[in-house]
C-alpha cells in the first residue's frame, strides 16, 4: 500500500508539472469532467486516493496527517457529482479567464502536495 500512495503523490506532482509547464493542456485535460461521466471519474479518482492514504497512514512517516489527507480526498470524491456538469464549466471558464500565469501560480500547490504525499508516505529510516 506504500507504493500505491508514493504513486498517489507523485501522480498529483505530475498534474501539477502539466499545470505549471502547459496550462492550457492541463485545462484541456480538466475539461474532460465536464460531463457526466466525467464527474464520476474524478469522484471516483478522488476516492481511490483518499483510500489509499488511509490505507498507508499506520506504516507511513505521519500517518495522521496521511489519514487527514485522505479523508479529505474521500469527501471530496462524495460531494464531486453534487457541483454538477454546469457549476464545473463555470469555474474551469473562470480558470482560464485568469490567464496562464494565474494557472501557473496555482499549479505550485499540486506539487507540492504530492510532493509532501511522497514525503509522508515513506517510513522513518532506523538512525
Amino acid at each position: 500500500m506504500k507504493w500505491l500512495t508514493i504513486l498517489v503523490g507523485l501522480i498529483i506532482a505530475a498534474i501539477g508539472i502539466l499545470g505549471l509547464v502547459a496550462p492550457s493542456l492541463l485545462l484541456d485535460t480538466a475539461r474532460l469532467a465536464q460531463s457526466q461521466v466525467g464527474l464520476y471519474v474524478v469522484a471516483a479518482l478522488r476516492i481511490a486516493f483518499g483510500l489509499a492514504l488511509i490505507g498507508a497512514a499506520s506504516a507511513a512517516r505521519l500517518p495522521g496527517t496521511l489519514r487527514i489527507l485522505g479523508v479529505l480526498f474521500v469527501v471530496a470524491g462524495i460531494i464531486s457529482p453534487f457541483f454538477g456538469v454546469e457549476r464545473i464549466r463555470e469555474i474551469l471558464d473562470w480558470w482560464s479567464a485568469q490567464g496562464p500565469t494565474f494557472m501557473r501560480v496555482w499549479a505550485v500547490f499540486p506539487v507540492m502536495l504530492g510532493l509532501f504525499i511522497v514525503y509522508a508516505a515513506t517510513p522513518r529510516r532506523a538512525a
